[in-house]
C-alpha cells in the first residue's frame, strides 16, 4: 500500500512539474512573440529568465526523488553551459542555431548578461519551490 501511495505522489508531483514546464514555454515565447507590445525590461530579460527556470522545472521532473539543490546546480550548469557553449562557432553548430528550434535551445551569441538573466530565473523557481515543498 505504502509504495502505491508513493508512486502516486510522485506521478502528481511530475505532473505538477511538467504542467509549469509547458507553462514556462508558453510564456517564454509570449515573451518573443510579443516583445513590441510589452515593457522593454520584460522583454529583454523575462524570457532567458523563463528558459533557466524552465530548465529547473524539467530537472526536477526528472530528478524528482532527489533534493532541490541538485535540480538547481544541474539547471545552473546546463544553462551556463549553453551559454558558454555559444562561444564556439564552428559552421555546423552556426547553421542549427540558424534553425528556430537550434536558436531557442542553442541561443545565438554569448552574452554575461545571459548569466544573470538564468541565474535569476532558476533562483525564483528554487525559492518558489521550496516554499512550496514547505
Amino acid at each position: 500500500m505504502h509504495n502505491q501511495v508513493m508512486r502516486s505522489r510522485l506521478i502528481k508531483y511530475r505532473l505538477i512539474y511538467s504542467g509549469a514546464v509547458v507553462l514556462a514555454i508558453g510564456l517564454g515565447l509570449g515573451t518573443r512573440a510579443y516583445s513590441n507590445e510589452l515593457p522593454p525590461f520584460i522583454s529583454a530579460h523575462f524570457g532567458d529568465a523563463l528558459w533557466a527556470g524552465m530548465i529547473y522545472l524539467a530537472c526536477r521532473v526528472l530528478f524528482i526523488r532527489q533534493p532541490l539543490w541538485l535540480a538547481l546546480l544541474l539547471s545552473l550548469g546546463f544553462s551556463f553551459g549553453i551559454e558558454f557553449s555559444q562561444l564556439y562557432q564552428a559552421e555546423w553548430i552556426v547553421q542549427i542555431r540558424a534553425t528556430t528550434a537550434g536558436g531557442l535551445v542553442l541561443g545565438q551569441g554569448f552574452l554575461w548578461v545571459d548569466l544573470v538573466r538564468y541565474t535569476a530565473g532558476i533562483l525564483f523557481c528554487y525559492v518558489v519551490d521550496q516554499i512550496l515543498q514547505n
